[in-house]
C-alpha cells in the first residue's frame, strides 16, 4: 500500500468515526489533521464524497409528508432515513477504496536451481528465495507475497495494523513478528518458524505456529501435522547447509536439486525411503556422488541426472 493509499484509508476511517453521534475523540482527530497537510486534503475529499453520496441517496427516497421544512427538527423516521443514506454512502466510498486498494500490481521473480536471491521489500523486511523458486510480489503492497513453487525464507518487520501475508495455493500465512521458512513442492507444503510466530489460515484452521515448530502437509489431500524443528535449521539453506531428519527420499532429492543445482531424482520404488543427515551444499556441487556415503544411499549417474536409490 502506498503512502497516498494509507492516508486515504485513514481519512475514510476518520470520516466513519466522526459521523458517529457517539464520537468523542476530537483531540485525536485534530492531531491527525495537523500532523500532515495531506491529511486535511484527503479528509475533505472523502467527506465531500460521502456528503454527495448521502444527498443522492436521500434524493431518491420516497416523499415523506410528515416532515416539515428544514427549520423543523426531523422526525425519528426521517432521521433514520438520513442516517441510512449517510451509512450507505460511507459504504459506497469505502467499497470503492477497498476495490482500488485491492487491485494488485504483481511482478514475478524466479530463481534457477542452485541460485539464491534476496528481495528487500522495506528496510526491515526481506525475502530470500532458494533455487528453483517462483514468487509474486505486489508493487503497490510490500506486505504481500505469493509463493507459487519452491522455498523462501521471510524475515518480516511486524506491523499489527498491516500484517504481512503470504499465500501458498489456497493457504494463507500471516506474520506475528517473524522469521519463517515456507516450502511448496507440487502438492507438498511446509512452514517452519524460528522467531516470532505465524498464523496459518486465520479464516479456517487458525493455527498458530511458534518458534521451533514446523507445519507440514504431504499431498493435496494429506493431513496437516505440527512437529518440532531446531530454530537454527530454519532457513539454513541460505548459509549453504541442508539438514534431513527422517525425511523421505523424494523430498531429499527435491531439496538437494534446489540447493545445489544438481539434477537429483529418486529411483523408482525408493521415494518413501527415509534418511537423516546434515550436509554442506558446496561439496555436492563438485561431486554429486558424494551424497551416497553421507546418507547411506546409492547414487548413480544417468545422463545429466543423478539417481538416488536404496543401497
Amino acid at each position: 500500500m502506498s503512502d497516498d493509499d494509507k492516508i486515504r484509508a485513514e481519512a475514510l476511517n476518520w470520516t466513519l468515526r466522526v459521523g458517529d453521534p457517539a464520537f468523542e475523540d476530537w483531540e485525536g482527530f485534530t492531531h491527525w489533521l495537523d500532523a500532515n497537510p495531506a491529511h486535511a486534503r484527503a479528509y475533505d475529499t472523502v467527506a465531500a464524497a460521502v456528503a454527495d453520496g448521502a444527498e443522492l441517496i436521500a434524493a431518491a427516497a420516497p416523499a415523506n409528508d410528515d416532515v416539515e421544512p428544514a427549520i423543523v427538527p426531523a422526525s425519528p423516521r426521517r432521521r433514520a432515513w438520513l442516517g441510512g443514506a449517510v451509512a450507505a454512502s460511507l459504504l459506497l466510498v469505502g467499497g470503492l477504496w477497498v476495490w482500488q486498494a485491492g487491485s494488485r500490481d504483481l511482478y514475478r521473480i524466479e530463481t534457477a536451481p542452485g541460485q539464491v536471491r534476496s528481495v528487500a521489500l522495506d528496510a526491515q523486511t526481506r525475502v530470500d528465495l532458494a533455487g528453483g523458486t517462483a514468487m509474486e510480489f505486489d508493487r503497490k503492497d510490500p506486505r504481500f507475497a505469493r509463493l507459487e513453487s519452491g522455498q523462501a525464507l521471510f524475515t518480516v518487520r511486524h506491523d499489527e495494523a498491516r500484517p504481512f501475508r503470504v499465500t501458498v495455493g489456497e493457504d494463507t500465512l500471516v506474520d506475528v513478528g517473524t522469521v519463517f521458512d515456507v516450502r511448496h513442492d507440487g502438492e507438498d507444503f511446509s512452514v517452519a518458524v524460528s522467531e516470532g510466530a505465524v498464523q496459518f489460515n486465520p479464516k479456517a484452521q487458525d493455527l498458530r505456529i511458534s518458534p521451533g515448530e514446523m507445519l507440514r502437509r504431504h499431498g493435496k489431500a494429506g493431513d496437516y501435522t505440527l512437529g518440532k524443528i531446531a530454530p537454527a535449521q530454519v532457513g539454513e539453506w541460505r548459509e549453504g547447509r541442508v539438514t534431513f531428519e527422517d525425511t523421505a527420499l523424494d523430498s531429499v532429492a527435491a531439496d538437494l536439486a534446489r540447493a545445489t543445482g544438481v539434477a537429483y531424482v529418486v529411483a523408482p520404488g525408493s521415494a518413501d525411503r527415509k534418511v537423516s543427515g546434515s550436509l554442506l551444499v558446496a561439496p555436492l556441487r563438485e561431486d554429486p556422488a558424494a551424497l551416497g556415503p553421507l546418507l547411506g544411499v546409492r547414487v548413480r549417474a544417468d545422463g545429466k541426472r543423478w539417481v538416488i536409490g536404496t543401497p
